[in-house]
C-alpha cells in the first residue's frame, strides 16, 4: 500500500494497463476488492450524486455471465458463428476479478449529464489506480458487450444508464511492456498557442 509521497509518485509513473486475457491469479480477494472499490469512490462527483455503480461478477458467476453474453449476442446476430460465440465465453472468463462499471446519471439533477458521465470515467480510472496500489494490474475494456441493451439490463442498468467499461484485475502472466506515451509538448500547450491563428 502507498504510504508516502515518493511511493505515490512511483505509483503514478508506473501504473499501466494489461490485456485482461493476460491476467492470471492471484487477484484481489473479496475483502481487497471491497477496499479497492471503496478507494475508487474518492473521485470528483459534482453534486455528490454518486452517478455510478459497480457490479462484481464473481468466479462462481462467470459461466452464467458467459451464457447471458452468448444469448444477447445471438439476439443481435442470429447467424453468429462458433468463433464469435466462443469469444463471449473468453470475455467472461478473463482475469481473477471482474467488475462492470455503470454510469448511472441522475436525470432529474441540475448537474449536467456530461459531468456525471465524466465522473463515471474518473471512478473507473480510480479503480485501476486502487488495484495498482494493491499490487495488481487492471485492464479497462468495452467492446461489444458494453453497447448492448440486453447486457446493460442484465447488469441492472436503467434506461438512461450506460456501461462505462469492464475492469478486469489480476496479475500479469508475463512482464508488461511499456507502451509509447504521447509527447508532452503535443498534449500540454500554452493558451496563447491553443487559439486558431
Amino acid at each position: 500500500m502507498l504510504n508516502d509521497t515518493s511511493s505515490l509518485l512511483t505509483h503514478l509513473r508506473s501504473r499501466r494497463s494489461a490485456r485482461p486475457r493476460d491476467l492470471i491469479a492471484p487477484g484481489p480477494d473479496a475483502a481487497q476488492l471491497r477496499e479497492i472499490v471503496t478507494m475508487a469512490t474518492r473521485t470528483p462527483d459534482h453534486g455528490k450524486l454518486a452517478p455510478w455503480r459497480f457490479v462484481a461478477v464473481t468466479a462462481d458467476q462467470r459461466d452464467a455471465f458467459a451464457a447471458m453474453l452468448r444469448e444477447a449476442y445471438l439476439v443481435e446476430k442470429p447467424d453468429a458463428g462458433r468463433l464469435e460465440l466462443d469469444s463471449m465465453d473468453l470475455f467472461a472468463h478473463q482475469a481473477p476479478a471482474f467488475v462492470a462499471v455503470l454510469s448511472t446519471p441522475d436525470m432529474a439533477s441540475k448537474i449536467p449529464l456530461w459531468e456525471q458521465h465524466l465522473s463515471a470515467g474518473a471512478i473507473t480510472m480510480n479503480l485501476l489506480h486502487a488495484a495498482h496500489a494493491f499490487g495488481f494490474v487492471g485492464g479497462w475494456v468495452t467492446g461489444w458487450p458494453a453497447y448492448n441493451r440486453d447486457v446493460r439490463t442484465a447488469l441492472g442498468a436503467g434506461p438512461a444508464d450506460r456501461i462505462a467499461g469492464f475492469v478486469f484485475i489480476g496479475t500479469p502472466s508475463s512482464g508488461l511492456e511499456e507502451r509509447v506515451r504521447p509527447d508532452i509538448d503535443t498534449v500540454l500547450i500554452d493558451w496563447a498557442h491553443a487559439r486558431p491563428t
